[in-house]
């Protein structure tokens, strides 16, 4: 349910956005934005190693030591904030001043919103520890609501710059600013409010901290690496084109990070669950968790973005009122990355739980790290903005393969049984793109040609993979689980 709110809400508010922003402006709000987002592997590393440790420490019940590590992490993230500041501050601000391709004239627009950013960020950042309690404990309703209510803040943001005359883009990141605010100021308050292991003291372990810094420091490579694969080729694109790239690119990534929020939290209920089975040393439901979930999360991204790909420029152009160019390739081409992406989510939850992720970060990092090199040389080659989605999609595939090998040593995982499977889904997947391609492609006219479109894709869909992908032994699990609701 928080994901159909969100999703609607995300889809509408872009168009919104866009519609009052214009494209130019837009454009320069997620460039200038994605200077600050390139730190947001800090975010997402220190996000995962929270919830490995707080899970941990909850399958083995010690409350005391949980509480310890939640006030380690807050200590270590708040001098982690003061020392991104400083390097957003000189680095960052003459990046953005000096390298950038943004209009004089929105020079210093540009510049506000990129304050907003830092300060946005560091909030966000802090809010990290709570979020981590909170998914650690599995209150997955809490998580539902809060997003649910920030979603509905940026609903209201929509309507106040549409009565607005001044300035729609400085407005729009000091909105965005104070939405941050309040949202994380409910997870303090819901983690004080019903866990006592949320009370901050001040703590300090230096031995904790290396273990904490071990840990981190080579995740800090994975998830920068993907960093690298999303922002850093922003970048590269406003170095090469213009801002409207910019804003068809950013209108690509909306539709996916919209359909993404199913298996992003998917994988948050999953994660959890993974860490105290390998805590508790239940590796054989960690395997079984592993080959599961793949499979519902692949099918439930599968479902959202079959109809989507089959019929883009009718749901752009139903959606917005201006199509940037570029904006229905960049979309189907991000769509087929992310079904990629999901179909191996689930392979990076079981590593992390070992601690020991050194080899695995170095390897699985190196494909998406080579994005950003092999992007630049065929731009400057001459080719136009879609190569680089489409080397990402190359780069994705290896490192499902590799992800899952690693596994084999790590924790004893087949990588043939995995292999098995991710074929499947690549066979499945190519088998429903086929039919769609050749059957629907771009039929959809009408609103009601698309819901009918749509639902015929699904079950498509569903009839695939249970002929295709579901064992029968899964099947009778999920008849039995029908039946009883």
């Amino acid at each position: 349910m928080r994901m159909i709110v969100v999703m609607a809400v995300g889809l509408y508010t872009v168009r919104a956005i866009l519609s009052l922003l214009g494209v130019v402006d837009y454009g320069i709000y997620n460039v200038v934005g994605g200077v600050v987002s390139m730190f947001s592997f800090i975010n997402g590393t220190l996000a995962t190693s929270s919830q490995r440790y707080f899970s941990i420490e909850l399958a083995e019940g010690d409350l005391k030591r949980l509480n310890q590590w939640f006030c380690l992490n807050i200590t270590t993230f708040s001098l982690l904030i003061a020392g991104f500041v400083v390097i957003a501050e000189t680095l960052g601000l003459w990046f953005v001043n000096t390298q950038m391709t943004i209009p004089a004239e929105r020079m210093f627009a540009a510049n506000v919103v990129y304050q907003l950013s830092i300060v946005t960020f560091c909030v966000h950042f802090f809010a990290v520890p709570y979020n981590a309690l909170i998914i650690a404990h599995e209150r997955m309703s809490a998580f539902a609501y809060i997003s649910i209510v920030e979603a509905l803040l940026k609903l209201a943001i929509v309507f106040f710059l549409s009565v607005i005359s001044w300035d729609r883009l400085i407005v729009y990141g000091i909105l965005m600013f104070l939405t941050s605010c309040g949202i994380t100021s409910s997870y303090i308050i819901y983690n004080l409010r019903h866990f006592s292991e949320s009370r901050y003291r001040p703590y300090w372990n230096i031995t904790e901290v290396k273990e904490l810094i071990g840990f981190s420091g080579w995740h800090f490579l994975g998830t920068f690496s993907v960093v690298v694969r999303s922002q850093c080729i922003n970048i590269l694109l406003n170095l090469f084109f213009n801002p409207a790239v910019n804003a068809a690119r950013a209108i690509a990534y909306q539709i996916y990070a919209a359909i993404g929020q199913l298996s992003s939290n998917f994988f948050v209920a999953v994660k959890p669950q993974m860490y105290k089975s390998y805590a508790s040393g239940e590796l054989d439901e960690l395997y079984r968790l592993i080959l599961r979930s793949t499979i519902i999360c692949t099918f439930l991204v599968s479902i959202l973005v079959f109809p989507v790909l089959a019929n883009t420029p009718y749901i752009l152009g139903l959606w917005l009122k201006e199509v940037p160019e570029y904006a229905v390739v960049f979309t189907q081409l991000v769509l087929i990355n992310g079904l990629i992406d999901s179909s191996n989510g689930c392979t990076i939850a079981p590593a992390l739980a070992t601690g020991k992720i050194g080899r695995f970060q170095v390897i699985t990092s190196i494909p998406f790290l080579l994005n950003l090199p092999v992007s630049y040389v065929v731009l400057r080659l001459g080719a136009d903005p879609t190569a680089t989605m489409i080397i990402s999609i190359i780069f994705s595939l290896v490192t499902a393969i590799l992800r899952a090998w690693l596994l084999k040593d790590m924790i004893g995982f087949s990588f043939g049984r995995y292999a098995v499977l991710f074929m499947k889904l690549m066979v499945a997947s190519c088998l429903i793109f086929a039919c769609i391609h050749y059957s629907v492609y771009n039929l959809a006219d009408s609103l009601i040609s698309l819901i009918l479109w749509s639902l015929l894709i699904c079950l498509l869909t569903l009839v695939v993979y249970v002929t295709m992908i579901v064992s029968p032994s899964d099947m009778q699990a999920i008849v039995r689980i029908i039946r009883k609701r």
